[in-house]
């Protein structure tokens, strides 16, 4: 006989060191990220961040934050960044927790984690009306772009390499991908 369903509560028993999420009443559980993902996902946090979150070299007008925790629905996900556009969120709740969908989230994808990040959680972003997705992959120096048309993603554009790109939602400033990769 199953236990049925997993529940917030087996999150908060996992031990420190680990990321764990509930999608579609099943826990995972991953390792927490290697160098070359926290890499990445911080050096792009700073970048969009700055001009977005802060308005300096950008537009502003954006909350960006790194692993935040979101309730959608009965799901747990904790992308490695996500970007609320401020007149959906003009302030950051003062909970651990945000059930306000993002407007953008973005995955950076690990060995450990690639197929749950495309599989099991594009389909939740999609489901919660998230416009933008970023997949970023570190080992093959790759950044994907996606928006939700209808109720999927459609793939906008794929930048590889070192290249400077300007990638929606946020053309407005150009990205250097080589920081991202630690090469810059």
């Amino acid at each position: 006989m199953g236990r049925g369903p997993a529940t917030y509560a087996d999150l908060e028993a996992l031990p420190e060191g680990v990321v764990g999420e509930l999608i579609g009443g099943e826990l995972h559980v991953s390792p927490r990220p290697a160098g070359p993902h926290t890499v990445a996902a911080s050096v792009l946090g700073i970048e969009l961040g700055g001009a977005f979150h802060r308005g300096r070299g950008g537009p502003g007008g954006w909350v960006i934050l790194d692993e935040p925790e979101l309730h959608l629905g009965e799901d747990v996900l904790v992308p490695a960044l996500a970007g609320w556009r401020r007149e959906r969120m003009p302030r950051v709740p003062r909970t651990p927790a945000f059930t306000l969908a993002p407007d953008w989230v973005c995955e950076v994808l690990s060995p450990s984690t690639a197929t749950l990040d495309q599989k099991d959680k594009l389909p939740v972003y999609a489901r919660e009306g998230v416009r933008h997705v970023w997949l970023l992959e570190p080992e093959k120096r790759e950044l994907e772009v996606f928006q939700l048309e209808g109720v999927r993603y459609s793939l906008l554009s794929t930048h590889t390499g070192t290249a400077r790109v300007r990638a929606e939602p946020f053309q407005a400033v150009e990205l250097e991908l080589a920081a991202l990769w630690d090469e810059a």
